[in-house]
C-alpha cells in the first residue's frame, strides 16, 4: 500500500462506497469580519472553497437532496458524507450550528464533516457534537486549515493563529471523542522541505486522524495574486511538488488517513493552478513516483516514543 486512500478507507468502514456532499452555509470568518482581520488571508478568495458547492440560501435539507441525487446516480453511492465546507463553520451562533447540523442527520449520511479555523474551535460545540455522535450513531471530523507549521509562514499568509491554536484544537477534539483532519498546502514557496516534513511529524505526534494536502492555486483579486503579478513569488515546480508530496507521506503515521494528494481552483479564477494540468495527472505521477522507487507512507515514521533510546533496555 502507498499510502492509506481515504476511498479505500471509507469503503472498508461502511462497506460500500462514500461520498462527500458539500454543503454551504450563510456564514463568514472572523478574519474576513473584522474580529481578528478585515483583509482574509492571502491566498482565499471571495467565496472561499467553496467553488463548487450549492447557493448559500437553499436550506441544508434541499442541498443535501440535490447533491445526493446527482452523486448517487453518476458515482453509484447509496452513503454519504455531509460536509459543512466553506469559510468558519463553527463561527456560526451555537443554536443556528445545531440546527443546522440536525438538518443533515438524514438516514443515509453516515458521518458529518465539519470544516473550520483552529481558533474557532470551542467546548461547547464539541460537547454538542459529541452528543449527536453517541446518539444518532453518526462519526464526527473537523476539518482544521493549517497550512503549515511554520508561524513565521503563517504570519506571511495572514492566517490570524498560529501553530499553538492549532494543537490546541487538535488535543480539544480528541477529548470529545471526536476526529480531526488537518488541510496541508505543501508547495507554499516560503516553505522549505525540512518545513514539509516537520509538518508530517507535528501531524504524526498530534495523532491528527485525516490529512488533506493541497497544491497552491493563486487566484486573481487576493492580495497572493498581486504579489504574483509583482513577481514578489514564485510557485515551485511540479517536479518539487511531487517530491515534497512524497516526502510528507514518507514522515506521516501510516494509520492517518489520507482524503487527497492535490487539489484543485476554477481556472477561469486561477492566476496559477497545478502547473495548467489535470489534478488527477499529478495525482498519479506522485503514485507512480513512489511506486518506482519504493516510497510509502510511514517508510520514515521512526521518531516517536523514544526513539533515541531504542536498543537500551
Amino acid at each position: 500500500m502507498l499510502y492509506n486512500k481515504f476511498s479505500t478507507y471509507l469503503k472498508q468502514k461502511y462497506g460500500t462506497k462514500v461520498y462527500k456532499l458539500p454543503l454551504n452555509l450563510p456564514v463568514t470568518c472572523p478574519n474576513r469580519d473584522g474580529r481578528i482581520s478585515s483583509k482574509g488571508c492571502i491566498f482565499c478568495g471571495e467565496e472561499g472553497a467553496g467553488f463548487e458547492n450549492l447557493p448559500n440560501f437553499l436550506g441544508i435539507k434541499e442541498q443535501l437532496k440535490l447533491n445526493s441525487r446527482y452523486i448517487g446516480k453518476n458515482y453509484g453511492s447509496e452513503k454519504f458524507i455531509a460536509y459543512f465546507q466553506n469559510y468558519t463553520n463553527t463561527y456560526l451562533p451555537l443554536e443556528d450550528f445545531k440546527r443546522h447540523i440536525n438538518d443533515a442527520l438524514e438516514e443515509n449520511i453516515v458521518a458529518v464533516y465539519i470544516s473550520t479555523r483552529p481558533d474557532c474551535v470551542r467546548d461547547s460545540y464539541l460537547s454538542f457534537l459529541k452528543e449527536i455522535k453517541l446518539s444518532k450513531g453518526v462519526d464526527i471530523v473537523i476539518e482544521l486549515g493549517l497550512q503549515t507549521v511554520n508561524y513565521h509562514t503563517l504570519k506571511l499568509l495572514n492566517r490570524g493563529h498560529l501553530l499553538a491554536e492549532f494543537i490546541d484544537a487538535v488535543l480539544a477534539i480528541k477529548r470529545y471523542g471526536l476526529e480531526s483532519c488537518a488541510h496541508y498546502i505543501l508547495d507554499i514557496p516560503m516553505d522549505s522541505m525540512d518545513d514539509v516534513i516537520e509538518g508530517a511529524r507535528i501531524l504524526s505526534a498530534l495523532g491528527v486522524n485525516q490529512v488533506k494536502c493541497h497544491s497552491l492555486y493563486i487566484l486573481k483579486d487576493t492580495v497572493l495574486g498581486e504579489m504574483y503579478k509583482r513577481g514578489e513569488i514564485k510557485h515551485v515546480t511540479l517536479e518539487e511538488y511531487i517530491e515534497r508530496a512524497i516526502s510528507f507521506l514518507e514522515y506521516l503515521d501510516p494509520s492517518i488517513v489520507i482524503q487527497r494528494l492535490i487539489g484543485r481552483a476554477p481556472e477561469e479564477r486561477s492566476l496559477f493552478c497545478n502547473w495548467g494540468m489535470s489534478w488527477w495527472k499529478i495525482h498519479d505521477s506522485i503514485e507512480r513516483k513512489m511506486t518506482e522507487e519504493n516510497r510509502y507512507q510511514g517508510k520514515k515514521f521512526d521518531y516517536l516514543n523514544g526513539r533515541a533510546l531504542d536498543g537500551m533496555d
